[in-house]
């Protein structure tokens, strides 16, 4: 397994924009990210942009599941994992809380993948690990922004799996600068989720641009 890029966005125009490189497997959502793409938090919104993913060859889809309770969480999650299809599985995202933790228990009794997200700390992935979680995704941005050293934090994690033979996998969220990626990769982290800005960060280089350039003058000269 090589490493895996996954959009963080709700918005189907940014999706089919990164899908159509090939370098991206799939997509990554939540409640905030569909408010910012003013997409309603529906289950029937969520049949639509399931759709839409589909038609653009995702390749896995993790949506997020809400509610108030474990009951509520385990139920719109049910919903949510009901819309997988062999060709494009679902990951059915839910908040590592004490709440979230036991829907997460009853979700995959019912065979529903999950990928707990919103997580700050390294004891965090034992729980994603007893659970039998397919993914934990760790906020790396936001724990720096805790005073924690999220790298360090995220290194430590995947010993963790390593050591105790885990099939969780890290899925690293709130990523800031390229450079975070390639630090964590070198350490055998090889899950991320980005947004736009990121994305396009990561295929940008000017030293590559420059020498395009030049190529497609030096093969239009007689």
């Amino acid at each position: 397994m090589g490493l895996k890029f996954l959009i963080d966005s709700a918005d189907p125009i940014i999706w089919a924009k990164f899908l159509k490189t090939g370098m991206f497997s799939g997509i990554t959502t939540n409640p905030t990210l569909l408010k910012q793409a003013k997409q309603p938090c529906t289950l029937e919104n969520i049949k639509f942009l399931t759709k839409e993913a589909k038609k653009l060859n995702c390749k896995e889809l993790h949506i997020q599941a809400w509610g108030e309770n474990p009951i509520d969480i385990f139920n719109c999650g049910i919903a949510i994992g009901k819309l997988a299809s062999p060709k494009m599985p679902i990951y059915v995202k839910i908040p590592i809380s004490e709440e979230g933790v036991k829907a997460s228990s009853r979700l995959r009794k019912s065979n529903i993948n999950i990928t707990f997200t919103a997580c700050f700390d390294v004891k965090q992935v034992l729980i994603a690990s007893a659970v039998g979680a397919s993914y934990i995704a760790p906020y790396l941005g936001r724990m720096n922004d805790e005073g924690k050293d999220g790298k360090l934090a995220l290194k430590n994690m995947q010993k963790i799996l390593d050591k105790t033979y885990s099939n969780c996998k890290i899925l690293v969220a709130s990523i800031r600068e390229v450079n975070e990626i390639t630090d964590l990769a070198s350490h055998g982290i090889r899950t991320f989720t980005i947004n736009s800005k990121i994305a396009e960060s990561l295929l940008t280089c000017d030293s590559t641009k420059k020498a395009v350039i030049q190529f497609q003058q030096d093969a239009l000269m007689e």
